[in-house]
């Protein structure tokens, strides 16, 4: 029987190729409005970091959410990521451990 191929995107601050499902993706919709993506769905210009807020905050300091978007986020947008990557983080580690014990 043939594997199934896993997907591997790049985390935008780590620079670590990881399994699709392994991130987290930030999406730029044709609106022009920047928020997280857990569904993975979503239409725009999507990036993809780590589950983890260092990787976050790497992203923040290198600025490499505005070249992987295409287009310059502004530091409101980078605060209220930050609100919503903190509440996203915990379900988003259960959703992997959950998916790890299948």
């Amino acid at each position: 029987m043939k594997t199934k191929k896993v997907p591997l995107r790049k985390c935008v601050a780590c620079q670590e190729m990881m399994p699709k499902k392994q991130l987290i993706r930030i999406v730029k919709t044709p609106e022009d409005e920047v928020l997280i993506d857990l569904t993975g769905k979503k239409s725009g210009r999507g990036a993809y970091l780590c589950g983890k807020e260092s990787c976050f905050k790497l992203a923040l300091k290198n600025r490499s959410l505005d070249r992987a978007l295409k287009g310059k986020v502004s530091p409101e947008i980078y605060e209220q990521l930050a609100a919503d990557f903190i509440k996203v983080e915990d379900a988003f580690k259960a959703a992997q451990e959950r998916e790890d014990d299948e």
